[in-house]
């Protein structure tokens, strides 16, 4: 199975997860995303980072070798623009 590309991750992100915005970053082995999705209210960061894992599935263990991300909300979002 070939490494996945960024577009790759992040269309398969973006298939189970509503984002308001979203980008990848990466090598095909290690990846960084920025998740920004209504989802996240009211969560902390390991139930976001769970809610990520849930749309990718199997492929973060069978692809996806690492992946570091940043999980913000709309208005969080907003903040930080």
């Amino acid at each position: 199975m070939a490494d996945p590309t960024a577009a790759e991750v992040q269309h398969y992100i973006a298939e189970g997860l509503p984002c308001a915005h979203l980008e990848v970053e990466g090598d095909g082995q290690h990846f960084f995303a920025t998740i920004v999705s209504t989802e996240f209210e009211g969560k902390n960061r390991v139930a976001r980072h769970q809610r990520v894992y849930q749309a990718l599935g199997d492929r973060m263990r069978q692809q996806i070798h690492a992946l570091s991300m940043k999980t913000l909300t709309p208005a969080e979002w907003a903040e930080k623009a």
